[in-house]
């Protein structure tokens, strides 16, 4: 399939894609993907401690709950630069790890890296900055199920796991964007709020911004994943047994 640019789209990639969001959007209240959901929330913790760090800062403890709130404890230096950075890093953090999950899973041949990947980076937070028993246990527990899935799934399967988690990473982004931003009553409470009394730029602004920021991100890396390399088309083998390196 071309689009109206020439540009060629491979079609069970954007089936399989579309397919994994409606499942998602269906089960999404499901107790069942509520591990999914703190896994985002992860993600978005993740992202403002690794800001802090690029900024030079330290961080004491990131904690998450059931209820799907976060939180990154961290000490900044002075200065405003670093703080907007490390304030803006949660929401875009979680669409580039969204978008990059996309990527890894329908266009590189990443299979089980990127559940490897994943085990790591929760273990590394585990033992690093788990505030509390909750948050140690859940990023432990997670490892395991996805170091477990890497090392004992077959491949396809891990395949089909990557890319559900892809998609529902990369829709959680969407509607914790429309709920923490575009609610009201949860903006007074988020980091748009945070910035807005240290930039004197209102809340709204930035939650535009970071949305707008955030749906380019994710735009981006959906179209890299679903498009067909020029330099060689893409070939379903195995029932999705493995995924084509990029061109």
């Amino acid at each position: 399939m071309k689009t109206a640019s020439g540009a060629k789209l491979n079609v069970p990639r954007v089936l399989l894609l579309a397919l994994c969001l409606g499942v998602a959007l269906v089960f999404w209240d499901s107790p069942l993907l509520l591990p999914l959901k703190l896994l985002v929330v992860m993600m978005h913790e993740t992202g403002h401690a690794l800001a802090t760090l690029l900024v030079g800062g330290s961080v004491q403890k990131v904690t998450i709950a059931l209820n799907q709130s976060g939180a990154c404890l961290s000490h900044l230096p002075p200065g405003w630069g670093g703080k907007v950075l490390v304030y803006s890093a949660g929401y875009l953090g979680s669409a580039l790890a969204g978008g990059a999950l996309i990527l890894a899973t329908l266009r590189f041949r990443a299979s089980r890296w990127v559940l490897g990947s994943l085990c790591l980076w929760l273990l590394l937070m585990a033992a690093f900055y788990a505030g509390d028993l909750f948050t140690l246990a859940f990023c432990i527990g997670t490892a395991v199920a996805l170091g477990m899935g890497a090392r004992l799934l077959p491949v396809s399967a891990v395949d089909l796991v990557n890319l559900f988690l892809a998609a529902f990473s990369s829709l959680y982004v969407l509607f914790d964007l429309r709920e923490g931003l575009w609610n009201p009553a949860v903006r007074a409470h988020s980091d748009a709020a945070l910035l807005a009394g240290l930039t004197f730029v209102p809340a709204i602004v930035w939650a535009g911004i970071w949305t707008l920021l955030a749906l380019a991100l994710l735009a981006v890396f959906a179209w890299r994943s679903v498009r067909v390399a020029k330099a060689q088309g893409f070939s379903m083998r195995r029932s999705l047994n493995t995924m084509p390196h990029a061109r």
